[in-house]
């Protein structure tokens, strides 16, 4: 805080000044806009910086000639002469082309809270854009990240999906859709499903950071950061519609899903929506497991958002997003527990928010953003043992809401900082019953979560960025406030309130095309509900309460190179990770339900090591090649064995050809077996006792556009290999056809 109140007090003093350069970045043929593109002024000074969410920039420069380019990967560099004079504003309109082929996409916005490139960052960071549209046409938001380094993605059902970064999963990675926190306070350590409620149509891009995180957005990015970016269509100079609609098929009946989206879009209004209908039918695995029953589910999606333009300098968003998978059965269970009904009735979620945006010409507030959200989940289990008449009935309710405000500051030529607040409120709802349907006899049990239970999250951050010949510096700190008040039935009201403090720093250096970098950030997970209060049988075990937890704690250090040319792109990352205070399952001597009994407490200390590099050649104007390989090495040292769930090395090789209209992409996706196992993985029944085995997987995808209908085909699977990844409960999908075809109306 102290240092918080000295930055304001400093930037205070600075005069005012007015800007006299702004514009807008947009590409060309569809006229959207263009987030983090980097632009270079060169004259007597130098100055570079990136389009904001919508394209814009408003800068002030001293007067002079320049040469300005605009540059994103993906577009053809963008250059003019200009000068600019004193007391004039210049209003520029810069379109940029789009390449025929192009490299990975590399610019980022969500590691440090604000557009730049990745290559000028300390952190390792990678981009994702509109997954729904992606050459390998993945059925779910989850599988879209398969093709980023340094994720793993884990699948306990067909309806989940969870991504390791690093080594860590759950509740010790961070998502985040439109800025706002998908975590809440009952996310359960370990694989969870929650990513799979955002519609892949729905998305413009996603950006994971790894190795930070908590110092930007706060509690539970001890791996890293996933955020989602929803489709935000820009503004237009005169009235426009546009629509598109979607069908999905997979073969032997895996999907049959529509999605229909339009924009309407003016110079002061913007209206535009996702709405979409699901049917996942039963997983097909490969060579002798076949089809996995029960483990379809069906889906419906429906996103609104409207912007309004209320000046030159101020705008107001306004966004609804809906998400509700029904019956999503889990299949391990059924397979290996003894049940004859596990599944999830429902599970969704209902996200509603408001932003304010306002640019302003002050060092100090040079931008002011204000953001206002509901956030409403629900999961819902159905159970039911074989030759049991008891049927079991669980459900969840979490209602997070959410106020936040940042203000962005120029407060000179090479330094920037963006300062805010944000608080979060849950309030959970949490509720058990058993039927006897021979009696009819109805049994009210205490739920998962002790019900009416809240959990307060506030946390005040501020972050700084330098930039002075060649070298970019990161730094910034952050404070988190929690109180969580737990109503028991038996032991009564509880009040835990921890706090947290954390800090990084980075440094990165940049000489023509090659960056080198190295970072130190620190990291911390709150107690949450889930850790304190859980009651009953979760995954292969019974848990009990445990209220006396403080925050696990993470010291991520780092050391990379980044390359980037118009042919070639590369990069290599180095990173040590150490955990302590991790809150971990102790065994006790109980039995309940003929389940082993398990309680959590603050009592181990990990060390995860691990490498991870990628490689993106243009090798010509219709050619390409995509590699990356990650490893992580997890040791947990209290115990003297390795750290539970470790994802084992794996890769990909891409090669893809591309002309105008057509595509040709195959793909060989790779992991080696994973035998390293801790006694938790061990007593886990999705995985195999002698550990998950290795495997390779070849996938051939292609794609023609003709006219306004675009066609997309992929083989995947094309030897049939029988396989799951490391600590799924399901096998992946064999061999199998899958097409996409979307219209422009």
């Amino acid at each position: 805080m102290k240092h918080f109140l000295t930055i304001f007090l400093i930037a205070i003093t600075l005069p005012v000044f007015a800007q006299n350069l702004g514009g807008k970045v947009f590409n060309q043929t569809t006229k959207a806009s263009l987030s983090g593109v980097n632009i270079k002024l060169e004259g007597s000074t130098s100055y570079a910086f990136a389009s904001d969410d919508n394209g814009l920039f408003l800068k002030d420069f001293s007067p002079g000639r320049y040469s300005l380019k605009a540059s994103r990967v993906g577009y053809e560099t963008y250059t003019i002469f200009l000068e600019l004079k004193a007391g004039q504003f210049l209003d520029l309109q810069i379109p940029l082309v789009e390449t025929i082929n192009s490299l990975s996409e590399i610019e980022v916005v969500s590691a440090s809270r604000r557009n730049t490139s990745s290559l000028k960052l300390p952190f390792a960071s990678s981009v994702l854009s509109r997954p729904s549209q992606s050459e390998n046409i993945p059925r779910s938001t989850p599988e879209s990240l398969s093709i980023i380094p340094g994720v793993f993605v884990q699948k306990t059902n067909h309806g989940g999906g969870s991504p390791f970064i690093r080594g860590l999963t759950g509740n010790q990675t961070l998502m985040l859709v439109d800025g706002i926190r998908m975590n809440n306070s009952t996310f359960r350590y370990g694989p969870n499903q929650y990513l799979n409620t955002v519609d892949p149509f729905s998305i413009d891009k996603i950006e994971v950071l790894r190795g930070s995180g908590s110092v930007q957005y706060g509690s539970d990015a001890m791996g890293g950061v996933i955020q989602v970016f929803t489709k935000d269509p820009g503004f237009s100079e005169s009235a426009n519609f546009k629509s598109s609609v979607s069908a999905r098929y997979g073969s032997g009946n895996m999907e049959k899903s529509g999605s229909s989206e339009f924009v309407y879009s003016s110079s002061k209004l913007v209206f535009s929506g996702v709405l979409g209908l699901k049917n996942f039918g039963d997983l097909i695995g490969g060579d002798t497991t076949g089809r996995q029953s029960p483990s379809g589910y069906s889906e419906s999606d429906a996103s609104v958002k409207l912007k309004l333009k209320l000046s030159q300098r101020a705008e107001i968003s306004i966004a609804n997003q809906f998400v509700q998978q029904n019956d999503v059965d889990v299949f391990h269970k059924v397979r290996l527990e003894n049940f004859q009904i596990n599944k999830m009735g429902v599970q969704g979620r209902n996200l509603s928010y408001v932003k304010f945006r306002m640019l302003q010409s002050s060092r100090l507030f040079n931008e002011i953003n204000i953001t206002g959200s509901l956030n409403n989940t629900i999961e819902e289990r159905n159970n039911q043992k074989n030759s049991s008449f008891i049927t079991g009935f669980e459900r969840d309710k979490v209602r997070s809401s959410n106020l936040s405000a940042e203000i962005f500051s120029s407060l000179s030529t090479y330094w920037t900082a963006n300062s805010g607040l944000e608080y979060y409120s849950d309030k959970i709802n949490s509720i058990r019953n058993n039927t006897n349907s021979q009696s009819g006899a109805l049994t009210t049990l205490r739920g998962l979560y002790p019900n009416n239970s809240s959990y307060l999250n506030t946390s005040l951050y501020s972050l700084h960025h330098f930039e002075l010949a060649g070298f970019n510096a990161e730094a910034g700190i952050r404070y988190n406030w929690l109180k969580a008040s737990i109503f028991d039935k038996d032991l009564g009201q509880l009040e835990v309130s921890p706090g947290a403090f954390v800090w990084n720093t980075g440094l990165n250096y940049t000489l023509k095309d090659h960056h080198v970098y190295v970072s130190l950030n620190t990291g911390y997970r709150a107690p949450n509900i889930d850790d304190m209060g859980t009651l009953g049988i979760v995954d292969f075990r019974y848990e009990l309460p445990s209220y006396a937890l403080k925050p696990e704690k993470s010291y991520n250090s780092e050391l990379g190179y980044k390359y980037a040319s118009k042919k070639l792109t590369l990069g290599a990352a180095l990173y040590r990770n150490k955990l302590i205070d991790l809150i971990t399952r102790i065994q006790t001597t109980q039995i309940i339900d003929g389940y082993k009994v398990y309680k959590k407490e603050n009592t181990e200390e990990a060390l995860i090591k691990g490498v991870e590099g990628f490689l993106g050649w243009q090798a010509s104007k219709y050619f390409s090649l995509d590699m990356f390989a990650s490893f992580n090495h997890g040791q947990n040292l209290s115990k003297s064995e390795p750290l539970r769930r470790v994802p084992p090395f794996n890769g990909n090789i891409s090669m893809k050809y591309k002309i105008t209209r057509l595509y040709l992409k195959g793909e060989l996706a790779l992991a080696d077996k994973q035998d390293r196992l801790a006694q938790g993985d061990r007593d886990d029944n999705r995985i195999p006792r002698n550990g998950t085995p290795g495997w390779k997987v070849l996938n051939i995808y292609s794609g023609y556009s003709f006219g306004k209908a675009h066609v997309k085909l992929s083989a995947q699977n094309l030897f049939n290999v029988d396989y799951r990844t490391h600590g799924s409960g399901i096998n992946a999908v064999g061999r199998s056809l899958w097409m996409n075809v979307q219209y422009n109306l």
